[in-house]
């Protein structure tokens, strides 16, 4: 749900361990992240990659990468992957984890080429019509948790959408 305090809580978690950081989320929601960035944890830097004058390239690694925090978008993710996937982060957060619930999107696809000591995926948006969904995100921070796609749909999907297998369930 909204309003739980989900970027509030993930600062906290992000404060206890060193950079650097990327937070990936809807454009939306990226000024919110700056903002509370600056309430709860003024001692970490923070900046935001997108527009035109975002850094790129591969000189803008070296500075992008001694900042705690980047505060960037999925599309802009998908966009500068070749660059920030060359960074090794301490943590990927994906807020709005349902920006990524079709593994076969170009964001999707990106996310999984970060390397990252952990991947956060927040979201309050339950799944809505299939549990690939679910898959997608879980695969994405946790490769392998849960199987093979095929094996997810085969083992469990299918008999809970199809058959309404409580016991699978």
């Amino acid at each position: 749900d909204m309003g739980l305090g989900k970027t509030a809580t993930t600062l906290a978690h992000l404060i206890e361990r060193p950079g650097p950081h990327l937070v990936v989320c809807p454009l939306s929601v990226v000024h919110n992240w700056e903002a509370e960035s600056r309430r709860f944890v003024p001692d970490l830097q923070v900046v935001v990659h997108h527009g035109a004058a975002r850094h790129q390239g591969e000189p803008a690694l070296f500075g992008i990468a001694d900042v705690d925090i980047i505060v960037t978008t999925y599309g802009l993710l998908a966009r500068d992957v070749e660059w920030l996937s060359g960074i090794d982060w301490t943590t990927v957060v994906l807020d709005e984890a349902q920006m990524i619930k079709n593994a076969g999107t170009k964001a999707a696809k990106a996310v999984r080429r970060l390397h990252a000591a952990q991947k956060l995926a927040l979201t309050g948006t339950p799944v809505e019509n299939r549990l690939s969904e679910l898959w997608a995100i879980l695969d994405a921070v946790n490769p392998g948790l849960l199987g093979s796609q095929n094996r997810f749909r085969e083992q469990y999907a299918t008999a809970i959408e199809r058959h309404n297998d409580t016991d699978t369930a």
